[in-house]
């Protein structure tokens, strides 16, 4: 597992056309002002402990960053695609990620993400509602999700690239199932409390994610 505290575009710059089997990313979505860091934060920490105030992260990708992606992987999975589909080719292998939750004005009943597969789409179904022991990110995906994704649409021995880190979810669903995982994340704060979160769940075996 190679997991570095760097620009995503740095790190792509550095490896050669189709190096990696598989990206699966979770790029920013551009919305600094819609995602309610407040509510998020009164939602999971009610005792007024502010774990989330930072929103510089949130800046959507431009179109370089969708060329390097897919210039140094074979295939992409694309979290949240639906913000970026000026970006992205014509794909009937969409992913749609029921949340089982009620589709209000503060909850969204789903996600859409996109795959570069040839395959009918799919539907992934896991509430977010408890769904991690930790969390350290406001938009932090259940590592089921990235399970159940590398199940379905990677091979065993297959090279991982994530240009996201985040939370970390994705590199504990690859320590859980043995995939070789090549990933980053620009900010420090959150580098280091996924990196601490990946590390505690090594030293403590298998989270019920």
């Amino acid at each position: 597992m190679k997991i570095t505290n760097e620009d995503c575009m740095k790190l792509m710059s550095r490896y050669d056309d189709n190096h990696f089997d598989l990206a699966i990313v979770d790029p920013p979505y551009g919305l600094q002002g819609q995602l309610n860091i407040d509510t998020w934060n009164k939602k999971k920490y009610p005792k007024g402990k502010n774990k989330h105030k930072k929103i510089e992260w949130n800046k959507k990708p431009e179109k370089e960053y969708f060329t390097e992606l897919f210039r140094v992987s074979k295939n992409q999975i694309i979290c949240g695609a639906n913000y970026f589909t000026e970006f992205l080719p014509i794909s009937r292998g969409w992913i749609f990620w029921d949340k089982i939750t009620e589709n209000t004005f503060n909850f969204s009943a789903g996600e859409l993400i996109f795959t570069s597969f040839d395959k009918l789409l799919k539907k992934f179904t896991k509430s977010t509602r408890n769904s991690e022991l930790i969390n350290i990110h406001p938009t932090q995906k259940p590592v089921k999700l990235y399970e159940w994704i590398l199940r379905n649409y990677a091979k065993p021995g297959q090279s991982i690239l994530d240009t996201h880190l985040g939370s970390g979810s994705i590199a504990i669903a690859c320590h859980n199932l043995n995939f070789q995982l090549t990933a980053c994340e620009l900010d420090k704060e959150y580098y280091d409390a996924a990196m601490n979160r990946i590390e505690k769940h090594k030293a403590q075996g298998r989270l019920f994610a």
